[in-house]
């Protein structure tokens, strides 16, 4: 049962790309620490805690793995940036593809109940209860580009500017890498003068909804793509509700969620 429960949640494909950018067990020369463990195993034990939204002390046996040492592991690999990497790896196989659509990207925002921890805030739209709010950038056809954690009372023109620049440099099937779209979509909760001006000067198209004139509901055949992408992250149970008292690992665990949706198209295209 271990084997195929791991090998299901870390396919061999998966696992070839993860594996190089792993950090690397280093022992101490005095002895004694952390013994080394099967990453794979243990990588495959953190995607079952994120999928099924488990708690840390409630990982199946089968795994082989103990859960204070996956939970140990999880911090390590994020402190690292494992994460990001893995999401930026998956980007650059669809983009050599040329499977990534850049006519336009979207962005949109979704809350969520926090039980604790940094980066929650009271929800305006949930009797002030304490959350955190989801902040999404996706491509044209809503596989996430970039994504960030705040607290459920910032607003969402706040992370317009970082979501923007934090998209990656993805490799394209011909020439250099790629990181601007052609067009920047979003909301009425997203207009501002200072917004249009910046993406302006950036080359960048906008098309925000005008608060008063347009409907949110003005986007249209493009604003369900971006519903459809955060859909797809919130079929990660870890991320209905936040349990994590650090705001980096809940962070961590929407990062790996957008690395693994972006895998799912990956591996629908190789099969």
């Amino acid at each position: 049962m271990r084997v195929d429960l791991s090998r299901r949640l870390v396919p061999d494909e998966l696992w070839e790309l993860l594996a190089p950018l792993m950090p690397k067990f280093v022992s101490r020369p005095q002895g004694g620490g952390t013994a080394p463990v099967e990453e794979r195993a243990v990588f495959a034990a953190v995607v079952y805690v994120l999928t099924s939204g488990c708690a840390w002390r409630h990982l199946p046996e089968s795994f082989g793995v103990s859960p204070a040492t996956a939970h140990r592991r999880f911090s390590v690999w994020t402190e690292a940036g494992l994460w990001r990497r893995l999401h930026r790896a998956v980007l650059d196989e669809l983009g050599a593809r040329g499977d990534l659509d850049w006519s336009s990207a979207i962005v949109d925002a979704a809350s969520v109940r926090a039980k604790r921890g940094s980066l929650t805030g009271p929800n305006p739209v949930d009797r002030g209860k304490k959350g955190s709010k989801l902040h999404v950038l996706s491509e044209a056809q809503g596989l996430p580009l970039a994504v960030a954690v705040s607290g459920a009372n910032m607003h969402d023109s706040q992370a317009f500017k970082p979501l923007i620049l934090g998209i990656p440099a993805v490799r394209s099937r011909r020439g250099p890498r790629r990181r601007r779209p052609g067009k920047i979509r979003a909301d009425k909760a997203y207009y501002s003068a200072e917004h249009l001006r910046w993406l302006r000067s950036r080359n960048l198209i906008p098309r925000i909804a005008r608060p008063g004139i347009e409907s949110g509901e003005r986007l249209g055949r493009h604003r369900w793509k971006i519903e459809r992408s955060i859909s797809w992250l919130f079929g990660y149970r870890r991320l209905t509700v936040r349990y994590e008292r650090k705001g980096s690992h809940f962070l961590a665990f929407l990062g790996l969620a957008a690395a693994l949706t972006c895998y799912k198209r990956l591996a629908k295209l190789t099969t």
